[in-house]
C-alpha cells in the first residue's frame, strides 16, 4: 500500500469533502454550530450614551459645585428632559445619560443635602460609556465559519439576532468491527474485550457537530461487513477495526464490494498506520479507521475532526503549539510519531513530557494525557529544552 504522509492525507481526504447546505436556526440553538453567513451590526452599541457607574449626571463645565435634582435615569426608563447649567440627574448604571450632560460623578464622591448635590471636579467624559463603545452600526461582528460558543451567542444577540444561518451537520454512521469485542454490560468470554475505541469516537463525533449512529459491532464475515456497510444511512461511514490486511481484516474488502475508491490507502504515521480514505459508489465517503484505540483516537485527531469541520464550513487544520520538551528522546524512526503526553505550565513557559510507553492498546495512557507531541518521520535525537510541536487535546 502506499504510504502517505499525514499532511498529504489529510489534505486529499479534504479535498473529497463539500460544506453541507446552510439552515437557519434560532440563535438560542447554535451553541456548537458553525455560522453560514457574516453577522453585523446593525445599529451602535451601546445605543446611546450610558452610565458606567451609579451616580450623577451633569455637565463637566459644572463642577466642582452645587446642582440642583431635577430628575432621575434608570436602564430602561431615561430622563427625558434638558438637563441644564447648575443642575444633575440621578443616574444608575447601564442608564442613558440624559440631553445636555456630559460626565457623572460615581455616588460615593457626591454629598446629597435635600434636593442639591455637592459634586467634586470631574472632565468631560467622566465615567460615560459613549454611544458605539462595544461596536458601531455596519460593524462586523462575527464571521462565516466560526463555531458558536457562548460568548459569541452573546455578541450575536447583542446584535439583535433572533436566528442565524449555519452549515449543517454531517451524519456519520459509526462502525465497529471484530470477533473480540463486546459492549458492557454483556459478559465478555474468554477471548473477548470490551469496545473502548467505538463508545469514545461517537462523543468525538457529536463534540465535533456530527450526528452520529452507532451499529452493533459487526462479526468478522464478509456477508456481514458489507451489509453493515451497505445499510448505513450517512455522509460519512466511520469503521474502527479490520483497516488493516490480515485475514481477518475485511473492511477493505467489504468497501472494495461496494465499489469504493480509494483516496488514501495507508498513512506513514504512529499509531495509525492502517488508516484509510475514500469514496464509495453511491457517493458516500468512508474513513476507515484502526481497531486498537490509542491508534482509532490519533487518527481521530489528525483526520475525523477535519473532515467534520471540512462538512460544516469551519478551518480544518489543527491548531498547534511549542513547547520545551521535558525529556531526552531517542531519534525518531521512518513514520511520523504523534506521542500522547502531558502538559506543565510554568514561569518558563510551556513543557511537555511525552509518556515512556505509546503502546496503542493502553487507553489509561491515552486517558492520562491531554497533548499529542508530534515527531516527525527520521527526525533525530533531542533533548531536554528543545522546542516541539504539540497538538492540546481538550479536557474540559
Amino acid at each position: 500500500m502506499k504510504l502517505l504522509a499525514v499532511d498529504d492525507a489529510r489534505r486529499r481526504m479534504l479535498a473529497e469533502i463539500s460544506a453541507m447546505p446552510a439552515e437557519a436556526v434560532p440563535l438560542s440553538q447554535s451553541i456548537g454550530r458553525v455560522l453560514a453567513e457574516d453577522v453585523a451590526a446593525v445599529r451602535d452599541q451601546p445605543p446611546f450614551a450610558a452610565s458606567a457607574m451609579d451616580g450623577w449626571a451633569m455637565r463637566g463645565a459644572d463642577t466642582p459645585g452645587v446642582l440642583r435634582i431635577v430628575g432621575e435615569s434608570a436602564a430602561g426608563h431615561g430622563y427625558e428632559g434638558q438637563v441644564g447649567a447648575g443642575e444633575t440627574v440621578r443616574i444608575f448604571t447601564g442608564a442613558a445619560v440624559p440631553a445636555g450632560c456630559d460626565a457623572m460623578v460615581i455616588q460615593e464622591d457626591a454629598e446629597r443635602v435635600g434636593q442639591t448635590v455637592r459634586v467634586p471636579q470631574v472632565e468631560a467624559g467622566h465615567f460615560i460609556r459613549p454611544a458605539g463603545g462595544d461596536f458601531k452600526a455596519g460593524a462586523a461582528l462575527l464571521a462565516r465559519g466560526q463555531r458558536i460558543d457562548p460568548w459569541r451567542l452573546s455578541l450575536a444577540a447583542s446584535a439583535g439576532r433572533a436566528k442565524v444561518a449555519v452549515y449543517g451537520r454531517p451524519r456519520v454512521a459509526l462502525l465497529s468491527t471484530g470477533e473480540e469485542i463486546v459492549e458492557a454490560p454483556a459478559v465478555p468470554g474468554p477471548f473477548q474485550i470490551y469496545d473502548s475505541g467505538a463508545p469514545a469516537l461517537a462523543k468525538m463525533i457529536e463534540g465535533w457537530g456530527g450526528q452520529v449512529s452507532r451499529a452493533k459491532p459487526v462479526r468478522d464475515e464478509l456477508a456481514a461487513v458489507i451489509a453493515a456497510l451497505k445499510s448505513a444511512d450517512a455522509d460519512l461511514v466511520v469503521t474502527v477495526g479490520g483497516a488493516s490486511v490480515g485475514d481477518h481484516d475485511l473492511v477493505r474488502a467489504a468497501a472494495g464490494a461496494l465499489g469504493l475508491s480509494l483516496k488514501v490507502e495507508s498513512v506513514n504515521v504512529r499509531p495509525g498506520k492502517p488508516t484509510f480514505f475514500g469514496t464509495l459508489s453511491d457517493g458516500r465517503r468512508m474513513l476507515g479507521l484502526p481497531g486498537n484505540p490509542a491508534s482509532a483516537f490519533v487518527c481521530a485527531e489528525m483526520f475525523l475532526r477535519a473532515i467534520l469541520a471540512a462538512y460544516q464550513g469551519a478551518p480544518t487544520e489543527p491548531l498547534t503549539i511549542t513547547a520545551r520538551l521535558a525529556h531526552d528522546l531517542p531519534a525518531n524512526g521512518s513514520r511520523e510519531h504523534w506521542m500522547r503526553a502531558r502538559l506543565t505550565y510554568a514561569e518558563g513557559g510551556i513543557a511537555v513530557r511525552p509518556y515512556r510507553d505509546q503502546d496503542s492498546s493502553l487507553v489509561s495512557v491515552f486517558a492520562a494525557s491531554d497533548a499529542l507531541m508530534r515527531r516527525l518521520a527520521g527526525a533525530p535525537a533531542a533533548a531536554v529544552g528543545e522546542l516541539v510541536e504539540v497538538l492540546p487535546l481538550s479536557r474540559a
